[in-house]
């Protein structure tokens, strides 16, 4: 096990990295780059949670678009939704004098009375939180590909929804979203000349969930996760309670994609139905299995390189065909990871001929 020690140690081996990257987009002239690295670390942020689910509490899930676009999605209409013609209710008033609403130009110059970011924020992740511990209360006795599938209806459902509410914008999705200042001076925003600012924050966000997450897994908890993982039955015999377990990992997965997704709403101005796809999860997962479903260093690399080569359009209008190739090969000659790729082990298996049927 590793020592907490070194745990900081790789979480400043990496903020050293961000650091370099940065610094190196500046003095090269392609500081424009940071902006695709600022949406690649929220995408990040989701692949590492969900890496957290399938390499050590063993669940798979096809839905965690449709976690990150409920968390976005909530935050978007919250700062978005003018209460003013509602100032006369009591519930907006008292909402007013408690500072959960804030008074605030919009993109036409008129003043709207909407709910405060930080407000919006805390409820989109607990909306996010709520619907995960509902919903996984019966999905979690699922194993396999009826885990797989049930989650698949999830996103689906989320999806459908997105698209089809006309309040939420419907295909167009939601625009307009105000910049979320987070303390004087640091904000969450579209604008250029915060473009630096932003970078750090996100990476800086990614860097404290890893941190987070990595004391987990070397806490008891990361222990009770792996003899789960490993054998479910033999750890439910030895008196781990393995339900609770899975839902709360499950919870905190989805909680951590609804940060990336009201984060990112905030960053791009906006968010769309498409954040809710099908393709999304799958390029999530894709991903998780390019870096190793037991490593979350891995998941962190990979995503950082698939995600900004997609969002800087490398890949094109095949796109979508590329990830699912990827995750095709990864399973099929490095099912561990790509780091552990064997690449005369998969070359012996590529040129294998199949044996006849009924041969010994």
């Amino acid at each position: 096990m590793k020592s907490s020690s070194a745990r900081y140690l790789q979480v400043s081996v990496f903020a050293a990295a961000t650091v370099a990257v940065q610094l190196t987009a500046q003095v090269s002239g392609k500081a424009y780059f940071l902006t695709q690295l600022t949406m690649t670390a929220y995408a990040t942020l989701v692949v590492v949670g969900l890496s957290l689910l399938m390499g050590y509490a063993g669940q798979i899930s096809l839905g965690h678009a449709g976690f990150f676009a409920l968390g976005g999605y909530t935050a978007a209409a919250l700062t978005t939704w003018d209460l003013g013609p509602r100032r006369g209710q009591a519930i907006v008033a008292a909402l007013a004098r408690l500072h959960v609403l804030v008074l605030r130009p919009d993109p036409y110059g008129a003043d709207v009375l909407t709910v405060h970011p930080w407000a919006a924020f805390a409820c989109a992740v607990a909306l996010t939180a709520a619907v995960a511990f509902v919903i996984g209360i019966p999905v979690l006795k699922l194993t396999g590909h009826y885990l797989a599938m049930a989650t698949l209806g999830i996103g689906t459902i989320l999806y459908s929804v997105a698209l089809g509410t006309p309040s939420l914008g419907a295909a167009d999705g939601i625009s307009g979203v105000p910049p979320f200042q987070l303390v004087p001076g640091l904000q969450i925003g579209g604008s250029p000349s915060i473009r630096v600012q932003n970078y750090y924050l996100a990476w800086a966000l990614v860097a404290l969930s890893m941190l987070l997450l990595l004391n987990l897994i070397h806490s008891r908890v990361g222990r009770a996760l792996r003899a789960i993982h490993a054998a479910e039955d033999a750890a439910s015999a030895m008196g781990i309670d393995t339900a609770r377990f899975k839902l709360r990992t499950f919870v905190l997965s989805a909680a951590l994609a609804a940060v990336a997704g009201v984060f990112s709403t905030h960053f791009n101005g906006g968010i769309g139905p498409s954040e809710a796809s099908i393709m999304k999860s799958v390029k999530y997962l894709a991903i998780v299995a390019v870096g190793g479903m037991g490593s979350l260093w891995g998941s962190l690399t990979a995503s950082a390189v698939l995600n900004f080569l997609s969002l800087r359009g490398y890949f094109g209008s095949f796109d979508d065909a590329v990830f699912g190739g990827i995750l095709i090969l990864v399973m099929l000659f490095s099912p561990d990871g790509i780091l552990e790729l064997d690449l005369r082990a998969a070359l012996r298996s590529l040129l294998r001929k199949p044996r006849p049927t009924g041969e010994s």
